[in-house]
């Protein structure tokens, strides 16, 4: 049967970038929705102040169209349009998740989502890496030592800006020039990364890339803007999409270009496969069955033999945090007399055989850290509405402290008009009591583990958190052990004195790396405790929630919480002041202020 197939019908798939200022954001919007639109396009249009970034698809005449508009343009001076012809997508998994089955154009404050701190401002787009075409590029990796030579660094360097299950099925391999693969989930962990890297990149020649050229240039400003010795650094212009279409056996680029829109993959006419199956390790390198990490949800790869026996699956950088994917009761039941995919001895991933197509939903786990003379059930007590309330995107984890404090009463008979204390700590204490914890203690401290109840020596002291400075070594143990044990925790969430050791451990962030690891923290009604640090010096995304002064929190003040808040960095912090004193507020504005914050990690 002839094909009947013209040029018009020719369907295909146009991606491009545009850093610059745009005037005026509501006509570029009105432009894009009706061009789009009267062409029958698909796809994503993001627009920020800053610039564009489009992934599109139709007929080819369409885009070829759509070209000549935006050329047109003054704004797109110097656009570098990639259009490339492929299959049409079919109403599909793969067409739904990449966003061609409609046209989405949505005003956005950043066109890529640079950064681990998400009120922090994205680096200088004008201070980019000097960019290199597909043939410069090309005679780098073939002459690196020419470029080191010119610019005087010690050694070149290759860094893939792309994420792990990008990198998993092609990349750039010379014998020649290290290269550096971040191995990052997504994007916006890839500043940290350069932070805790910097060594490797510094002095040297860095050479960039990533699929189209994008986040190189928000990843080039970033490694620029660490000041001297980050002076040389180099991008491949227009991405590994340009660099194959100059090289179509590949050059230097084994694999396939994995790409965001309904092609999944582009690869060279070289039909090396570069990936494997998560399970098996047999070469496969396949996304399009859209297997997931059940923890993370970032992309795997699943051959089709293991995904007909395995229904959840653990990524690589779940499972070196300790995750694995525990049978459920009937599965477990019958495990003896199913096939099943044994456990693999180098990656360690559990799987198990199930013919249901499960999934399961992310959600950010946080480690709660109860206050002074407190327990973990006691607190999940406290914050059960918090948790209800938040239970769509976080899971609260509660723990004991680890210093166990004797059982102190002070009698009603006592003058305790000006200060706030427990009915606990001030009524006849009942017969039984549920143990009490502290993460620190005053430098006296000593628990011979009594059991009965003693009338305390002297008034209870409002300021007593002020002399709880001991106990921190201890404590820092005990929360190792219990990132070991039920980790990893997306965050850290302290209350009063909870909130100080939590304070402590964020100063230390950095020295806990692979130990106890975490992106963010809440600190509610919290207070320093000998922290030497200065104002604006604690480099963690942080939310702040405490009373203010009409709150009358009468065991920690608004200002002494107001001192603990400035010691973190200004861009990556965010405050809450309420008027419920020693609590932490549920209701509206409050909580959907601690949504917003929490939905930015998700």
């Amino acid at each position: 049967m002839a094909d009947n197939k013209t040029a018009d019908d020719e369907y295909g798939v146009l991606l491009y970038y545009k850093y610059t200022l745009i005037p005026d954001l509501d006509e570029l919007f009105n432009l894009y929705n009706t061009n789009c639109n009267s062409l029958s396009l698909l796809g994503r249009v993001r627009l920020s102040p800053n610039g564009v970034n489009v992934t599109i698809g139709g007929k080819l005449a369409s885009l070829e169209k759509h070209i000549a508009t935006m050329k047109s343009n003054p704004l797109f001076e110097g656009t570098d349009f990639k259009l490339a012809a492929c299959h049409q997508p079919s109403n599909d998994r793969v067409a739904e998740e990449c966003g061609f089955t409609s046209l989405s154009i949505r005003i956005v404050k950043e066109l890529v989502t640079f950064g681990s701190h998400p009120l922090s401002n994205p680096p200088e787009i004008s201070n980019v890496g000097q960019h290199l075409s597909a043939a410069e590029f090309h005679s780098v990796l073939q002459n690196g030592g020419q470029l080191v030579e010119e610019n005087n660094p010690k050694k070149l360097i290759l860094l893939d800006a792309r994420n792990l299950y990008e990198t998993r099925i092609g990349k750039f391999h010379t014998p020649t020039v290290e290269t550096l693969d971040p191995e990052i989930r997504q994007y916006s962990d890839l500043p940290s990364w350069i932070d805790n890297n910097s060594e490797k990149l510094k002095g040297n020649c860095v050479l960039m890339y990533c699929t189209g050229g994008i986040r190189c240039e928000m990843a080039s400003a970033y490694v620029r803007s660490k000041g001297a010795g980050f002076e040389n650094v180099f991008q491949l212009y227009g991405g590994i999409q340009r660099y194959l279409e100059q090289y179509p056996d590949g050059g230097f680029f084994k694999g396939k270009n994995f790409v965001f829109d309904h092609r999944v993959s582009v690869g060279s006419s070289d039909t090396n496969v570069l990936g494997s199956c998560l399970l098996c390790r047999s070469a496969y390198d396949d996304y399009t069955s859209r297997s997931r990490c059940s923890y993370c949800r970032m992309l795997v790869l699943v051959c089709d033999i293991c995904r007909e026996k395995v229904y959840e699956y653990v990524c690589e950088l779940c499972h070196d945090n300790g995750k694995r994917v525990s049978l459920p009761p009937s599965i477990e039941k019958e495990k003896s007399h199913e096939t099943s995919i044994p456990t693999d001895l180098q990656t360690g991933v559990t799987v198990h055989t199930n013919q249901r197509n499960g999934t399961m939903s992310r959600k950010l786990r946080i480690l709660c850290l109860h206050g002074f003379r407190q327990n973990a059930s006691g607190f999940k007590g406290r914050l059960a509405s918090l948790a209800k309330k938040l239970k769509n995107i976080a899971e609260l984890v509660f723990v004991n402290a680890p210093h166990e404090l004797s059982f102190v009463y002070q009698p009603r008979d006592q003058n305790l008009d000006h200060i706030s204390v427990s009915a606990e700590q001030t009524s006849q204490p009942p017969k039984s009591c549920s143990k009490k914890f502290a993460w620190l203690v005053d430098p006296n401290f000593s628990w011979k583990g009594d059991v009965d109840w003693k009338v305390a020596d002297g008034p209870f002291d409002y300021l007593q958190y002020q002399q709880q400075t001991q106990g921190f070594d201890e404590s820092l143990e005990h929360l190792k052990k219990v990132y070991s044990q039920e980790g990893p925790f997306d965050g850290i969430l302290g209350f009063s004195q909870g909130a100080a050791m939590a304070a402590l451990v964020c100063g230390l962030r950095q020295k806990l790396k692979g130990e106890v690891e975490f992106r963010f923290v809440i600190l509610c009604s919290g207070f320093a405790v000998n922290m030497g640090y200065e104002k604006g010096s604690i480099n963690c995304p942080s939310l702040h929630v405490f009373g203010n002064e009409k709150g009358d929190d009468r065991q920690i003040t608004s200002q002494t919480s107001r001192d603990l808040e400035s010691l973190f960095e200004e861009g990556s912090r965010l405050t809450i002041e309420h008027e419920y004193g020693h609590i932490i507020p549920t209701r509206s504005p409050y909580i959907d202020q601690m949504k917003s914050f929490l939905q930015r990690f998700l």
